[in-house]
């Protein structure tokens, strides 16, 4: 498996996988989500892929280079000096998908341990993500490779 960051040519395979983890979201989530969506359409895409403040990964299937095996996109978030934040950089995951087919192959662990390494070479003192209560095996996956939360969020709803 390669990881890798996205191109433009990776726009239609990643637009794949964003209908399968938005999948998951409208069926944990059908108050929230509608079916059939997904989170980014392609000239969002293209405009991410190309920032480098919002870097995005993917991972190869293996022998198969046209066929992205998952990605994971990424935001920098910079916390200045202010009020009573320390200064300091955060790496934040936004989104992190493996194909239906390639789920429990390692791909999630290699994006993810690809992360923490970019993260590191820029500085980070951390790496962050959110994860849907409606998901739980996410969840588990996230505290295996050694996260634990940080802040979480609640709802009432009305």
């Amino acid at each position: 498996m390669r990881i890798r960051r996205a191109c433009a040519a990776d726009i239609p395979e990643i637009g794949r996988l964003l209908l399968q983890v938005h999948a998951v979201h409208a069926q944990g989530r059908p108050d929230l989500f509608a079916p059939g969506g997904r989170k980014y359409q392609d000239d969002e895409l293209a405009r991410i892929i190309a920032d480098d403040e919002a870097p995005v990964f993917v991972a190869e299937a293996e022998g198969e280079a046209e066929r992205l095996a998952g990605y994971a996109f990424c935001l920098f978030e910079h916390h200045g000096a202010l009020h009573s934040w320390q200064e300091l950089d955060t790496l934040y995951i936004d989104d992190i998908c493996v194909d239906e087919a390639a789920r429990r192959g390692g791909v999630g662990r290699a994006l993810y341990e690809h992360v923490l390494a970019f993260a590191r070479e820029r500085g980070c003192h951390n790496v962050t993500l959110n994860v849907w209560e409606c998901n739980p095996g996410a969840r588990a996956f996230y505290e295996s490779l050694g996260m634990t939360p940080y802040k979480i969020g609640m709802e009432q709803v009305l």
